[in-house]
């Protein structure tokens, strides 16, 4: 060692940095880990949808990012927690992304692959739209759009009552936030301070009949929840590290419910796809399949 302990210092300082790193890159490889996931999830999107020659691509494919860090990273779904009381809790309020819902319950293990591929098949377990009697896993029957933000602030308001320390988390639908009922909700969880509740705007700017601006603009969106009272949170919805750092800070934040507004890309990952209206809810047909495929394989590799 030199003296006045000079080189033992600068050996502490290569090691504090070694340690910094180390824990930079481990985050790197769990969000590589994350987006790759997701996007193998993407490919089961499109085989269930082609399998069932119908349902809704684009908001699938926009919110499965979310889906997934929420569902590895925040609640932490498995079997056998999936029914505690404690769990924490999620509601799809969009329910129309529903294959998005059960490409990751297929994936932690809720449901098998085959049922995964009976998506749309009468009495099946994978339901149109979520089907609570269909598949007990799921925490509400969903797809009547306006209601499943309303059933997740009962449930956090439950938990405040019952003094459990649950969470909420909520995913709603840009052209969903067009109902009346959203807003009663988004009026409710500030004055209850909901703080154990999350919502996730999957904010993809396209509905069935056409762009939300068109439609029925709901901008100045970010005004209007600071207004009304919620912790507000703008994020790339399919960027992992800003996710990281938004359910981080609705974790930290107290007395008032978190809203984060995830500005997402409809159809994400499939060129002919992306940020297109017409679909929103029809299946690839063959030809369509084969090209959605082989550019998320792409992807993967």
């Amino acid at each position: 060692m030199h003296k006045d302990g000079v080189f033992l210092k600068n050996h502490f300082d290569c090691y504090l940095i070694l340690v910094k790193f180390g824990k930079f890159f481990s985050n790197m490889t769990d969000i590589q880990q994350l987006q790759r996931i997701a996007n193998e999830l993407r490919i089961d999107i499109i085989k269930s949808l082609h399998a069932a020659k119908s349902g809704h691509p684009g908001g699938s494919l926009s919110s499965i990012d979310l889906l997934v860090y929420i569902f590895f990273e925040e609640i932490k779904r498995t079997k056998e927690n999936a029914t505690l009381p404690t769990r924490d809790r999620f509601i799809l309020s969009k329910g129309h992304g529903a294959p998005a819902l059960y490409a990751v319950f297929a994936r932690i293990g809720l449901i098998s692959y085959d049922d995964l591929m009976n998506l749309r098949v009468l009495e099946s377990c994978t339901q149109g739209h979520p089907s609570y009697l269909h598949l007990p896993y799921l925490e509400a029957s969903t797809g009547s759009l306006g209601q499943g933000l309303s059933i997740a602030t009962g449930m956090a308001l439950a938990a405040k009552i019952d003094k459990l320390d649950y969470r909420v988390y909520c995913m709603i639908g840009d052209g969903e936030t067009q109902e009346g009922q959203i807003w009663e909700a988004f009026l409710s969880a500030p004055k209850f301070k909901l703080d154990n509740l999350c919502v996730i705007l999957d904010y993809n700017k396209s509905q069935i009949d056409g762009y939300i601006k068109d439609v029925l603009d709901i901008e100045p969106y970010v005004d209007k929840l600071k207004a009304f009272r919620w912790n507000v949170l703008e994020i790339d919805g399919h960027n992992f590290n800003e996710m990281e750092r938004a359910f981080t800070n609705a974790k930290s934040t107290k007395n008032k419910p978190t809203i984060i507004v995830a500005h997402t890309i409809k159809g994400k990952g499939v060129s002919f796809m992306e940020d297109k209206v017409e679909w929103h809810g029809k299946a690839p047909n063959d030809e369509e399949t084969e090209i959605a495929l082989q550019e998320l394989q792409k992807l993967l590799n």
